[in-house]
């Protein structure tokens, strides 16, 4: 037996609480997953002194003091000095931004490109597929180090060029993720109902496909977010990377780690600390995020 609305009660507010379909169900899961809100804590905070660095530290970053150069931390370098006397505490802040620039613009163009590639692949198949699948092996099968010190060493180390060439070497393995999800897609009943409409194969790949492939690009992107991190770094210490006088964290490494024979472990240790701390939130929120859409 059916229960009766009374009279100028909407149906919708006679309807149970239980049945009501949550708002952002995803959302909610992910607000609830330690691992991704214990990620998201360490990633806000290096945010937080990327965007306001130079208003969080009591000492000026670039600023020399040869006389108090290499001074163990102690109340007033609460990390101590590098070997040119500037506060290392400072410049582990400050540095957070270059880091936090470089790293998700290149996530972002890898991302876009390989989506775009890995759409087309996935959707055209045949002589496409064979060709440029051919060809993303081909690159996969480089060492990323090597072939973003061998771009940069041809036309030479800034910000952009950083970013493009992480960017570029990122796109392929992005292009692998979605092809495959595409491959899924491709042969389904909506994309044989757009084809029957007449629609064209862009509108097809953009508006029908991607959509239902977003999952699996978004965990990808985070993943890559972690390697693109860990990638600028190890290129600024290699001296391809961000230059002097940033306060970047991988060219703090490369200046300060002879420093540690001599005792001087604080000009290494607490950069290398921010990397790997920074490293270990994104994958959090990348294991997170993955769990939920897993779901």
């Amino acid at each position: 037996m059916s229960a009766t609305v009374p009279p100028g009660v909407p149906p919708t507010a006679a309807m149970p609480q239980a049945a009501a379909e949550p708002r952002f169900p995803r959302l909610r899961l992910l607000l609830r997953s330690p691992t991704f809100i214990a990620g998201a804590l360490i990633v806000a905070w290096w945010i937080g002194c990327a965007i306001a660095g130079p208003w969080l530290v009591h000492l000026d970053p670039y600023a020399s003091d040869p006389l108090n150069s290499l001074t163990p931390p102690d109340s007033t370098h609460w990390f101590g000095t590098d070997q040119l006397g500037r506060d290392v505490f400072s410049r582990v802040i400050v540095g957070a931004r270059d880091i936090l620039t470089i790293a998700p613009l290149a996530t972002l163009l890898g991302t876009l490109a390989g989506t775009v590639l890995g759409l087309l692949v996935g959707y055209f198949e045949g002589w496409v597929d064979n060709v440029v699948g051919r060809m993303i092996d081909a690159v996969l099968a480089l060492p990323l180090v090597i072939v973003a010190l061998l771009a940069l060493a041809a036309v030479g180390a800034s910000n952009l060029t950083v970013i493009l060439v992480i960017g570029i070497t990122f796109a392929p393995i992005t292009a692998r993720t979605v092809r495959a999800a595409v491959f899924t897609e491709r042969h389904l009943d909506y994309v044989a109902a757009a084809q029957l409409r007449g629609e064209r194969a862009p509108y097809i790949m953009f508006a029908e496909i991607l959509p239902n492939v977003l999952p699996p690009i978004i965990v990808e992107a985070t993943v890559r977010l972690g390697y693109a991190i860990f990638a600028v770094a190890t290129l600024s210490f290699l001296g391809f990377g961000i230059q002097p006088p940033s306060a970047d964290w991988g060219l703090a490494l490369s200046e300060s780690y002879t420093l540690m024979a001599g005792g001087a472990w604080w000009t290494v240790v607490f950069a290398a600390g921010a990397i790997a701390s920074l490293v270990v939130g994104v994958n959090l929120v990348a294991d997170g995020v993955q769990g939920v859409l897993d779901r």
